[in-house]
């Protein structure tokens, strides 16, 4: 059961860019989410876009806090990932907009499938997230379950 202001990303949601490419966030997703609060955007290597929520982003603010400044691979690190990264809040309607460089590199045109992961939730191209479905079907799925303890 959800908690007051504690946000749970579950399910799985497809839908497309307006003509301003913005992208309409679930309202289940917004619900435990003020106006104004920020989330990063980042590409992730395997070829979608993830979103980290306020919390998220505040674990990952106290990590890169703690690389020093003469980690010159910590910084460099930081420096890249913080390079392709989208600060954005949603608008009164609940969308986004995204950098055509996060989009490209998922290579959303006009649809996206919106997947939550209970922490955070990731946007693809629905091309891209039938792979995924077809990766993690029948046994592969229960092999991860118990792979991870769940």
């Amino acid at each position: 059961m959800a908690q007051p202001g504690k946000a749970f990303y579950t399910g799985l949601f497809r839908h497309t860019l307006d003509d301003k490419f913005r992208l309409t966030i679930p309202s289940a997703w917004r619900t435990a989410h003020g106006e104004g609060d920020m989330f990063l955007a980042t590409p992730h290597p395997d070829g979608y876009i993830a979103v980290l929520p306020p919390a998220e982003v505040e674990k990952l603010h106290a990590k890169i806090a703690q690389i020093a400044l003469s980690d010159g691979g910590g910084q460099d690190f930081a420096a890249r990932f913080f390079a392709q990264t989208q600060s954005f809040s949603f608008d009164k309607a609940g969308r986004i907009g995204l950098e055509d460089a996060l989009l490209s590199h998922a290579g959303i045109e006009r649809d996206a499938v919106l997947v939550g992961s209970l922490t955070k939730f990731n946007i693809y191209a629905p091309a891209r997230w039938e792979k995924v479905e077809a990766r993690t079907a029948g046994e592969n799925f229960g092999d991860l379950m118990r792979r991870l303890g769940v």
